[in-house]
């Protein structure tokens, strides 16, 4: 299956998958830009991208950027819906002690396509006891 991308900015690099089987594709920066501790920044990818209705895309951090520099994609997973037509941008939060600089051309983050399922919201009298219940936040263990 095919997914259609504009270049709206002539530095934009197609998305790609590094290995085959990989479940993300790395989206890569057009910005040259420095992002302080504790600070965020908007991340052009200078793209557009035709996304099939029924699909959604999912921007999430790369580990190795989170591992390494304290790098996340702050609102992960952003989703992209099916109508989205404006430039993927990435917001990057740096939790890392340093200074973090963004090159032209760095992988950012990563990205996953995938099929969304619509439900139709109704209200009901009660919900079904399950073995776990109101049980979160911990309540199996840490």
């Amino acid at each position: 299956m095919e997914l259609g991308f504009k270049k709206i900015n002539p530095d934009a690099i197609l998305p790609r998958y590094a290995h085959p089987g990989d479940a993300g594709m790395d989206l890569f920066s057009v910005d040259e830009l420095s992002i302080e501790p504790g600070k965020r920044a908007l991340v052009h990818t200078g793209l557009v991208m035709n996304l099939p209705a029924g699909y959604e895309a999912q921007v999430r951090p790369r580990s190795g950027l989170a591992l390494k520099n304290g790098i996340t994609v702050l609102n992960t997973p952003g989703t992209i819906d099916e109508g989205y037509r404006g430039e993927i941008g990435v917001i990057l939060a740096n939790f890392g002690d340093a200074e973090y600089r963004v090159a032209k051309g760095a992988k950012i983050a990563q990205m996953v396509i995938a099929p969304v399922t619509r439900m139709v919201p109704v209200e009901v009298s009660s919900v079904e006891e399950t073995d776990r219940g109101s049980g979160g936040f911990g309540s199996t263990g840490v």
